[in-house]
């Protein structure tokens, strides 16, 4: 419960409150204090609104023009304007502002002497056109005589007139005093280098913490094989029988539906794997395209030759996706080459099995990526003293991450224990669950507006060039206003409800936890196949929408760097367009020769021999990367996939 005692509570120099008005009553009598008293308190009251509802800036009106006889005067019509400490400046008339002279003031100011004009020698420049609130004491009068010992017989100025100057000064000048909530978010997060990295590998290890989990649970139990599964095995199959021969390098396009279609075949069969012999030849029974499981792993382990000798920095420019692609190729090969049955089947093929691959290398990148995020988070926490999530630093400092894992023996492969797993697992839940309370808290921590202190009371109007002695341009689009119901937002102010929607939602919530996957109690396990892992991760939801929202700048404000995404490179882009344009090439000289050796059939007579070099045309070779052609005419090759781009968020829109 708070005292009232002041700023100075519990201090030796104990401060008066703020505000002290007056009190009346019959038979008092009445000094200049007393009556002074209210004056000045209606006063401060008056300014405190003015600074804190309204803010500083342009109200209305204060329009500077050029002098209509030219020269270096300018016209600043009437208007009125607030100052950071409350003060009113009003405009009453027209009037006309010599700046030239200013300059000379603000030289001689400056150089403590006057060196003559100097606009002839200074060519053009620019600067910045002020009014600054000014008080004056008017009308003397002189006091009646009192009893006071030593009383002044001379005049005593009787009234307060409320003025203003104009000053000019150097360069951008007045000082932004609007608040601005995605400046303000990212000097939480502080340096932004650091922050994408932790926040990317975050994601990264939310991907894979539930499947974890779900390996350690149930150890000993079958993954569910559905009707899903069945058709991501023959998809995949079909595609990798069709491409995973021959030499030479493969393009970037080919290689990563390589990849992925590697993953999914080495899900479907990891997944086959897990069941026990009866349970096996029970999934043949349902699904009869099954019965070719080996030569599936024969065409698993020609695709991870062909993928290995693949220049993996050129298809996955970003290192993280990278370190995942090249661990579905060594785990696919090193660990599906044989079923060996339920029971023995190591957690590294659980996850597999849930188009997870869990490489020793890509462990050893989750174990710094750890200590990475953990590092990150206390470091911000250590200089951030605006967040409410009270708890939050000690529970992360209480979190210890996994020790460094040794190097594997050369040509061996490592079994993964449970509790080496177990250990990666919890500490990305409970670093996962930090980070989005922190990035929260973060957010929802730069919707209130700062009280500042006001140490520049000067209100810009307008930016004058001059070239020699004559002003040559005026601009006044970059001064403070004065928006209804308040400048504190600025031009944030339309997005603040917006904003402050979202934070009902987000904001005074329960504390995110991390929950372990729901397994049943008996039963092969449901676990869903990881769609998207080696495509760009969206980031979705209330939280992401709300950064999204504070990271956008608002319409005449200058963008504050948003957080970047790791994602692929323009380089990369433009390489792969050129991959997709030489395939198309390709396929349409393919095409366009099936087509004239199927004129040449037409033109022949029925039952007539064709002519003298026109044999028929030989059955087309689809062009690599492609799906075989389910007839035997040729078929119109389908032009591939674009992969979505990685591109800037519009306004309000969720990234």
């Amino acid at each position: 419960m708070g005292t009232g005692c002041g700023c100075g509570c519990g201090g030796a120099d104990t401060r008066q409150p703020a505000f002290v008005r007056p009190r009346f009553f019959a038979g008092q009598l009445l000094t200049e204090d007393d009556l002074g008293l209210l004056v000045d308190y209606m006063t401060a009251k008056s300014r405190l609104h003015n600074r804190s509802l309204s803010g500083p800036g342009v109200v209305c009106g204060l329009d500077v023009a050029c002098d209509p006889c030219g020269g270096g005067t300018v016209v600043v019509h009437p208007g009125h304007a607030l100052d950071c400490a409350g003060h009113d400046i009003v405009v009453t008339c027209a009037e006309q502002v010599d700046v030239r002279a200013l300059v000379r003031e603000l030289r001689v100011s400056s150089l403590g002497a006057d060196c003559g004009d100097p606009c002839e020698a200074d060519g053009s420049r620019g600067y910045g056109l002020f009014v600054r609130y000014e008080e004056s004491q008017i009308e003397p009068v002189a006091p009646y005589a009192t009893e006071e010992p030593c009383g002044s017989t001379g005049c005593v100025p009787s009234r307060i007139q409320e003025g203003f100057r104009f000053v000019v000064r150097h360069g951008a000048g007045a000082e932004d005093h609007r608040h601005n909530p995605g400046a303000r978010l990212l000097a939480i997060l502080g340096d932004l280098d650091r922050a994408d990295r932790a926040r990317a590998r975050d994601r990264r290890l939310g991907l894979h913490t539930d499947a974890v989990f779900a390996a350690l649970l149930a150890p000993e139990r079958a993954f569910r094989f559905d009707a899903a599964d069945a058709r991501r095995y023959t998809d995949a199959l079909a595609w990798l029988r069709a491409n995973s021969g021959g030499d030479g390098a493969l393009p970037a396009t080919t290689a990563r539906r390589m990849t992925e279609h590697v993953r999914a075949l080495a899900a479907a069969v990891a997944r086959f794997d897990t069941y026990d012999r009866a349970g096996q030849s029970g999934l043949i029974r349902d699904y009869p395209d099954l019965g070719s499981v080996q030569d599936a792993r024969g065409t698993l382990g020609a695709a991870c030759d062909r993928l290995a000798g693949t220049d993996m920095e050129a298809v996955w420019p970003d290192p993280l996706h990278r370190s995942i692609a090249r661990a579905v190729v060594t785990e696919t090969k090193a660990r599906l080459m044989t079923g060996q049955g339920e029971k023995d089947t190591p957690l590294e093929v659980r996850l597999l099995a849930q188009g997870t691959p869990l490489s020793h290398a890509l462990r050893v990148e989750f174990r710094a990526d750890l200590t990475l995020i953990r590092d990150w988070l206390l470091a911000r926490l250590d200089q951030t003293d605006a967040l409410a999530d009270c708890a939050l630093r000690a529970e992360i400092a209480a979190i210890g991450t996994p020790l460094p894992l040794p190097p594997p023996e050369p040509l061996s492969v490592e079994p993964t224990t449970a509790v080496e797993l177990r250990q990666i697992a919890e500490a990305a839940a409970a670093l996962t669950a930090a980070v989005r309370r922190f990035v929260t808290d973060a957010a929802c921590s730069t919707l209130s507006p700062p009280c500042v202190d006001c140490s520049d009371t000067d209100v810009l109007l307008a930016h004058v060039r001059f070239d020699g002695c004559d002003v040559v341009r005026i601009c006044s689009a970059t001064r403070e206003q004065v928006l209804p119901g308040g400048s504190a937002y600025g031009e944030w102010l339309p997005k603040l409800y917006q904003l402050r929607e979202l934070a009902e939602r987000l904001c005074c919530q329960p504390v995110p936890r991390y929950q372990q996957p729901a397994i049943p109690a008996e039963g092969p396990v449901p676990r869903p196949y990881a769609e998207g892992l080696l495509d760009d991760w969206p980031r979705t939801g209330d939280l992401e929408e709300m950064l999204s929202l504070l990271l956008t700048p608002a319409p005449g404000e200058t963008p504050p760097e948003a957080l970047r995404e790791e994602t692929r490179t323009a380089p990369a882009d433009v390489t792969d367009s050129l991959e997709e344009l030489a395939e198309l090439r390709t396929r349409l000289s393919d095409l366009t020769a099936a087509v004239e050796g199927l004129r040449a059939q037409l033109g022949s007579a029925p039952g007539e021999r064709p002519p003298e070099g026109g044999n028929p045309p030989a059955q087309q070779r689809p062009p690599e990367g492609e799906d075989p052609p389910a007839q035997q005419r040729p078929a119109p090759a389908k032009p591939p996939a674009r992969r979505p781009r990685s591109r800037a968020p519009k306004p309000g829109e969720t990234t």
